[in-house]
């Protein structure tokens, strides 16, 4: 079983920046794909980001493509999603998620593939 914590969310500045952890315990993240989504009051949970196990690639949505940044330290078992020039629109709770897969290569960017889940950590950008 895995156990995923967020941390790193808190209240900045439009154009701040912020880093979010998202540690793993339970097990080793080994041959586990990572994933980040957010979720704004009253909307569903949205896709961001995703890394395959071995590290070298990354996927991101348009909407923070250019913005954030998704990286990931095996040995450490956590992700990390450094957020820049943060805008209103990024006001949501920030999930990182998980998920087991077959090849080092693969990731996911639909939510029903994962099925790890941390808490969520709230981020608020104010204008």
């Amino acid at each position: 079983q895995v156990q995923l914590t967020e941390s790193g969310g808190g209240l900045v500045q439009a154009g701040g920046s912020l880093r979010l952890s998202c540690a793993a315990s339970g097990r080793s993240l080994t041959m586990y794909s990572m994933g980040w989504f957010r979720q704004a009051p009253g909307k569903e949970r949205d896709f961001l980001a995703a890394h395959n196990w071995s590290g070298n690639r990354t996927f991101y949505a348009d909407s923070v493509k250019g913005r954030f940044t998704f990286s990931r330290d095996n040995a450490d078992n956590t992700g990390y999603l450094l957020m820049n020039n943060l805008k209103p629109d990024d006001t949501a709770v920030y999930y990182c998620a998980a998920t087991r897969v077959l090849t080092p290569n693969m990731y996911y960017t639909r939510r029903s593939a994962y099925n790890y889940w941390g808490q969520g950590t709230q981020v608020t950008v104010s204008s």
